[in-house]
This record gives structure tokens, C-alpha cells and sequence, in this order.
């Protein structure tokens, strides 16, 4: 094993523990299904199950748990491992000295923000863009954070946010780089090694596939991955494939958003700091069409899993790819990440 490999597997083993210590915090399911595989024409289909983490319906907390730990132990000027850190630990930091978390979302990111500052007792602001339905607005405001509408995209929900958090000395939570903002985003990166790392106690992938907004999780996926056999195939919506193009311009290429049900990927950006990891990753990228990954949605729904568009995008990726492009077979083992579950 190289020294790289060595530190990067430290560092998730210090993630995991503290994700270990979080209330609620168990694996969440590696579900085979035959009949996928059959279908697929492979050994193995198996969906990585992300309808129930730490008590939300997303991965999201994960990267939103971590980055807000080092933020406070940083802040704190402590020395100690932050996986040695618990709730308890993280409130009495909030306590003695409060702060507000700022972040920018679609959705689940800015939901996993506030519910980690109401667990360690901060204040938190969410902003969303204008197509954000109601619902998902309420959850967020029922973790106890005001949630400002942005009138554009995404992109502009996040520069508002930028903006806000240097306005009142707040702390920006955002899960995608910019330059001069990396180091947040990085620990988010960091925060999703948990997910690997517990398919790595199941199985090997020779194919994972993973949906992509601004690219972070996937920057997760081809960082794990790194130097294994394991190819990774990115999806998104055909109305916001922005690393789909960027990877065949080879430079990061912005697309204009509208709507789609896949409300998680809709990202025209992707993340300064994912993007050269993703360039240099991505075995192949796919777009789906709402259609698609409604299909999917369905199909999953029947073989009983819960996954809401953006997650079974995945499962509507896959079907276009050619097995034999990835010089994949009739034994590949597939591993698709539904990273959220059915919305209501």
C-alpha cells in the first residue's frame, strides 16, 4: 500500500468513528437484486440504500456532519482527533462560543446543515432556489432554519449564500469548491467516505455508479476508487448535465438550468474542486431523461426500495451504458448509490 493510500485510509477510519458516534448511526442497506442483474445481463446488481441515514432520507448528512465537526473543532483550536469528538463535545463548543451555518441547496444538503445545527445547538440559514417545490422548503424549516428563495438557479442560491454568511460573520457549509473555497467542500468529500467504506465490508464493485449535481459524491466515488479495477459511471439529467459536457469539452462547462424531478442534480456547475478529479475518474457519464429516471424510480419501488429521481437516476444510467464499453461481462458485480428515497 502507498503512503497516499495509507493517509487516505486513516482518514476515513477517523470519519467513520465519528459518524459511529452520531445518535441512529448504523450502515445502511447493500440490497441485492437478482432480478436487476438478469436484466442488466450481469452476475450482481446491488443498490447501496441511502432512504434512512442518521434519521434523514439522504447521504447528505453525512458530508454536512463531518465538515461542521472540523469547522467547530478548528474554530476551537482543539488538537484532539475529531472521530474521538462526540455531540456532547461539538454542543459545548457551540456553547461557549455560538455560531450561525449558512449553506446554499436543492434540498437535502441544506436539510442535513440545519439538522446538524440544531443537534449541536447553532443557528443555521438554508437558500434555495426558486424552483424548490413547498415541501421540501418545509423540511427545511422544520429543522428550525429560515430558508430564503433565491429568484435563479442554483448557482445564484449559492453566491447568495456566499454572501450572506461574509455579511454576518457566519460559517458557509457549501458542498461545492470555488477557488479560494476548498477546504469545506473537501471535508463534505471526506464525510462521504463512510458510504464506501461500508460497501467495502460487502463487496468489490467492478462498476459503481453515482448521480452527480455539483460532483462532490462522485468525487468521493473516483478518490476510493483510485488505482482499483473499479470503473465509475457518472448520471445525470439531461437538463443539467454539466459534467457530462465538461468532460467532453475537457474544461468545465456551465449549462443553464430549468426543472426537473431529479431535484438534487439540478447543478449547472461543476465543483471547481471535484472537476479535475472527475476529468481524470469518470469512466463513462450518462444523461437521463425525466422519463427515465421516473421508470427507474418505479422499478426500484417494486423490488423494494425506496429511491426518489435523483437516486434512481442510477438505476436509469446503467440501462443505456454497453457493458462491453467499460469492458464489463456477464460476471461484473454492479453497484448503484440511491442516494435518497421516495419523496411524499
Amino acid at each position: 500500500m502507498t503512503a497516499d493510500a495509507e493517509s487516505s485510509q486513516r482518514a476515513g477510519a477517523e470519519v467513520r468513528a465519528f459518524h459511529a458516534r452520531l445518535p441512529g448511526y448504523a450502515p445502511t442497506p447493500l440490497t441485492d437484486l437478482p432480478a436487476l442483474a438478469a436484466e442488466l445481463g450481469v452476475a450482481r446488481v446491488l443498490v447501496k440504500d441511502e432512504s434512512s441515514r442518521l434519521g434523514l432520507p439522504a447521504f447528505k448528512i453525512l458530508g454536512a456532519s463531518w465538515a461542521i465537526a472540523r469547522l467547530l473543532a478548528e474554530r476551537a483550536g482543539g488538537s484532539a482527533p475529531v472521530g474521538e469528538i462526540d455531540l456532547e463535545a461539538l454542543r459545548a463548543l457551540v456553547s461557549s462560543d455560538p455560531i450561525t451555518f449558512v449553506t446554499a441547496t436543492d434540498g437535502n444538503h441544506g436539510r442535513a446543515v440545519a439538522r446538524m445545527a440544531a443537534l449541536v445547538g447553532a443557528g443555521a440559514e438554508v437558500f434555495v432556489p426558486d424552483v424548490t417545490d413547498q415541501v421540501t422548503v418545509d423540511l427545511i424549516a422544520g429543522e428550525g432554519a429560515p430558508v430564503t428563495r433565491v429568484a435563479g438557479e442554483y448557482d445564484l442560491a449559492v453566491r447568495r449564500a456566499a454572501e450572506r454568511a461574509a455579511a454576518i460573520g457566519a460559517a458557509l457549509v457549501q458542498d461545492t469548491g470555488w477557488d479560494g473555497y476548498t477546504r469545506v467542500p473537501g471535508w463534505i468529500v471526506a464525510g462521504y467516505s463512510t458510504l464506501l467504506a461500508e460497501i467495502d465490508d460487502v463487496v468489490v464493485p467492478d462498476l459503481i455508479v453515482v448521480p452527480v449535481g455539483v460532483g462532490s459524491l462522485a468525487q468521493a466515488v473516483v478518490d476510493h476508487y483510485h488505482g482499483s479495477p473499479t470503473r465509475v459511471l457518472s448520471v445525470e439529467p439531461d437538463s443539467a448535465d454539466c459534467l457530462r459536457r465538461s468532460l467532453i469539452a475537457g474544461q468545465p462547462v456551465v449549462v443553464k438550468t430549468g426543472f426537473t424531478a431529479m431535484a438534487g442534480l439540478n447543478c449547472g456547475t461543476v465543483s471547481e474542486l471535484a472537476w479535475p478529479h472527475l476529468r481524470d475518474g469518470i469512466s463513462a457519464a450518462v444523461a437521463v431523461s425525466e422519463a427515465e429516471a421516473s421508470a427507474a424510480m418505479r422499478d426500484l419501488a417494486a423490488l423494494g426500495v425506496s429511491s426518489g429521481p435523483s437516486g434512481a437516476a442510477t438505476l436509469g444510467g446503467v440501462r443505456q451504458l454497453k457493458l462491453d464499453a467499460l469492458g464489463l461481462d456477464h460476471v461484473a458485480t454492479i453497484v448503484l448509490l440511491s442516494t435518497e428515497a421516495a419523496r411524499a
